[in-house]
């Protein structure tokens, strides 16, 4: 490294089919963005696993590209990742097996145990029961293969996996953590007494740190000579993709929600911490999971198939991105085919990964642009389904913040107001995760409190995008149809 370079700030972003590496300068401006891809491999139906060896190549490649784009020199390293998936790795921290990511699905069969539990301990994990977090995928890694389970000797998420590469390490911190159906909510800790009441080994379990900012760790000589870095630089625990983008895209206060499209949908809401068992359901359709702020939480209605589900029909029909997007701003008719995107199953409102994808009411007058606009509408009107979801009164939802790589393209967003019904504010920050990855690493090396972090969030622009009055009566009309067919559809 060249000793004149500024110095600056590294967020990684390790997502499901790729990595992203954001440089940032101190003052929060995004100096260099770059990715890397790796594949996701579905060796049987319902499955979905990566090597985290290829994760670690894509890193090393994306950082790279960075380093080469901008003269700088990083001084701090922060993390994001995708959610819910499991790495079990060996005490050296070599994976024993692949990843299993969030996608996956094969650990329905172990969501009979959760359900046995008592009620009070259900209600102490105050989240959804879904296959594809990591308690589920563990007590799957039990039964399923003994042998692979003996030989583990810590269960991580995929960006602690990384940490620790990193630092030589094993934490967990609490953005993640509150997502693996593992974990105390009204505690904030690991429960483990549900981990025991599983049959499961709370010894695989790495000690949690106290926040997404703080220090985890320094940079190995090793991995800081493969990536390019100087030996000795702090790492952040870093936070989980959602909690980071949140960050990083300025998201904090209670009162307002936003919606991201990528590979699926999410709509968050910062909340407050709940405080008493009795607020919590037994049963909840939505998320509640720490925010990657020193203290705060937030509630998340997820959606499986968003980009995933547009690339697929796009793939199917041998449309361009363009094109797939020009099908958006075409006449609406309720004569329109409806499109059911749950390719994957789905998580909210229905948590039945079971739950498939359809075109229903095609008649010889649709064409392709017609089935292009009737994905694009059923994606937005799953992500309508989700939002009906979220808990509480007087939720802020007539008026969102609209972010995400998938939500750039102005008849898109228009498409996605009309069928929300909701004023769309458009969050124009790259790389949001990795950004708030970059900030926290600001935190942990002491250059930035979370008031001066906070006071580095992004403006959000005036609502730009409105919802057309004379299409209101037509899309509650195609709510009301695509819910009667997923009900419809829907394995009894």
């Amino acid at each position: 490294m060249v000793a004149s370079r500024r110095p600056a700030l590294l967020g990684i972003d390790l997502g499901t089919s790729s990595v992203k590496v954001v440089l940032l300068e101190f003052d929060g401006g995004v100096l260099a963005l770059t990715s890397a891809p790796y594949p996701v491999h579905n060796p049987r139906p319902g499955w979905a696993e990566t090597e985290p060896e290829l994760w670690w190549r894509a890193v090393v490649e994306a950082v790279a590209a960075a380093l080469a784009t901008v003269a700088v020199t990083p001084v701090a390293l922060g993390l994001s990742g995708q959610m819910h998936g499991l790495v079990a790795t060996g005490a050296d921290g070599l994976a024993v097996r692949p990843a299993m990511l969030w996608s996956d699905a094969r650990a329905a069969t172990t969501l009979a145990a959760y359900r046995a539990l008592p009620d009070r301990m259900r209600a102490r994990l105050a989240n959804p029961l879904a296959p594809g977090m990591a308690g589920p995928m563990l007590a799957w890694l039990a039964q399923r293969e003994p042998r692979v389970y003996a030989a583990a000797r810590w269960a991580l998420q995929p960006k602690d996996w990384l940490r620790a590469r990193l630092t030589g390490q094993f934490h967990a911190e609490p953005s993640d953590a509150s997502a693996t159906l593992l974990y105390d909510v009204l505690a904030d800790g690991w429960d483990l007494e549900v981990v025991s009441a599983l049959g499961l080994d709370a010894q695989m379990l790495a000690p949690l740190l106290g926040a997404a900012g703080q220090l985890a760790g320094e940079l190995q000589p090793d991995p800081a000579h493969e990536l390019g870095l100087p030996p000795g630089i702090p790492v952040a625990a870093g936070a989980a993709d959602t909690a980071a983008a949140a960050l990083g895209s300025g998201l904090v206060d209670t009162g307002t929600a936003q919606l991201t499209i990528g590979t699926g949908a999410q709509l968050v809401v910062p909340t407050a911490r709940p405080v008493a068992a009795a607020t919590l359901d037994l049963a909840p359709a939505t998320h509640l999971y720490r925010a990657a702020t020193d203290a705060g939480w937030y509630s998340m209605a997820a959606v499986l198939n968003g980009g995933l589900a547009l690339d697929w029909v796009r793939r199917l029909l041998a449309a361009s991105w363009s094109e797939m997007y020009a099908a958006a701003s075409t006449y609406a008719s309720m004569d329109d085919p409806l499109f059911l995107p749950h390719l994957n199953g789905e998580r909210t409102p229905y948590l039945d990964s079971g739950l498939r994808g359809a075109w229903v009411g095609l008649s010889p007058r649709h064409d392709r642009v017609g089935l292009l606009r009737a994905a694009l509408e059923g994606v937005a009107l799953a992500v309508r389904d989700a939002m009906a979801a979220l808990p509480g009164p007087g939720r802020p939802l007539d008026d969102l913040r609209l972010a995400g790589g998938g939500t750039t393209d102005p008849g898109w967003r228009q498409l996605l107001a009309d069928v929300l019904g909701s004023r769309l504010r458009i969050v124009d920050v790259s790389g949001a995760s990795g950004r708030g990855a970059a900030l926290l690493a600001a935190r942990a090396a002491g250059l930035l409190d979370e008031t001066a972090l906070l006071r580095l969030l992004p403006p959000v622009a005036e609502p730009t995008v409105f919802p057309r009055a004379e299409l209101i009566a037509h899309y509650d009309e195609r709510y009301a149809a695509f819910r009667h067919t997923v009900a419809s559809l829907r394995p009894r």
